[in-house]
């Protein structure tokens, strides 16, 4: 597996780096066991769980899910009543790749890009195991590329296509509408991967906490370290890459630096909280160090294993 995750790395685009056997192996088991739970789903009987057909409506009970109340059933009743849904024998990952111009930017040991697309294969790796099904949605500025669910290999090589014939080619792109066209296509009790940077506008956070309302989702943000520190070297030309704006600034200015740390870990903070409101699990990766070990233990940190 090893060999097929791996790509020649250039300058310009260095990839996610090594991922190491015993680590995917490490992921293997601790995203299982998720899949475990939701395939399974929340009640001990067979046939019932997580899935799009109805299976029986009943009075609700303390514990169950309050996302799968019949509203109507209760308002004629005026008992609480839930839906429940035939088990789905197959589970069905989305990955939601965010490939716009802030994505390209990286100054450690690799792109934004490049960690995102680490994630992609190694989600890729665990969600496709035992005949599991995924998706891709991969879009930048210019274009975008859907891969409907396929079911093991098939699934993992759509992605490693999707990968190969869309370079990201920058520009502004919408995470909001990426986020609407998945929660449009993927049904009901998926897991959702949305791997962004979530910079630029914040038409995302809607969209996100609909998303959430049906999928267990799982947002990875990557950060670059100059987005959250500026360095004192001297007078330098500041570029937003989504927009294109320019502005000077005076780094060797210590209240200026401090300033825009302060500025950016605020920013960060608001991210953070708009994630968290919409009920979606949050895990941060750097272009700086191993992004692979920090995801691994992000999924176990965020309660990704219940």
């Amino acid at each position: 597996m090893s060999a097929l995750l791996a790509r020649r790395p250039t300058p310009d685009a260095p990839g996610p780096g090594p991922m190491p056997e015993a680590v995917l192996r490490a992921l293997d088991i601790t995203v299982g066991r998720r899949v475990s739970s939701l395939l399974a789903g929340d009640f001990r009987s067979h046939g019932l769980g997580t899935g799009t057909e109805l299976a029986q409506v009943r009075e609700y009970v303390p514990g169950n899910d309050v996302r799968r109340i019949d509203w109507n059933v209760t308002a004629r009743t005026l008992v609480p009543h839930v839906r429940e849904f035939v088990a789905e024998r197959v589970l069905t990952t989305w990955l939601v790749l965010d490939a716009s111009a802030s994505m390209l930017f990286g100054t450690a040991d690799r792109r934004k890009y490049d960690v995102a697309e680490g994630v992609a294969l190694a989600a890729g790796h665990v969600a496709t195991r035992h005949g599991n099904a995924l998706g891709v949605y991969l879009f930048d500025g210019e274009r975008e590329r859907l891969m409907r669910p396929a079911q093991g290999r098939a699934g993992l090589l759509a992605l490693l296509l999707a990968l190969r014939l869309q370079p990201p080619a920058g520009g502004t792109a919408s995470l909001g509408r990426a986020l609407q066209k998945i929660d449009r296509l993927a049904g009901r009790g998926r897991l959702v991967l949305v791997v962004s940077d979530f910079r630029g506008p914040r038409d995302w956070e809607r969209p996100l906490l609909q998303l959430c309302g049906r999928h267990d989702v799982v947002a990875v943000e990557i950060r670059d370290p100059r987005e959250q520190e500026l360095p004192d070297v001297g007078e330098l030309w500041l570029m937003d890459p989504e927009t294109g704006r320019q502005l000077r600034v005076d780094t060797g200015s210590r209240r200026l630096r401090e300033r825009f740390a302060a500025a950016a870990a605020a920013e960060r903070a608001e991210v953070a909280a708009a994630i968290a409101r919409a009920g979606a699990r949050h895990i941060v990766l750097s272009t700086s160090g191993d992004w692979l070990r920090a995801f691994a233990a992000g999924l176990l940190e965020k309660g990704y294993v219940r």
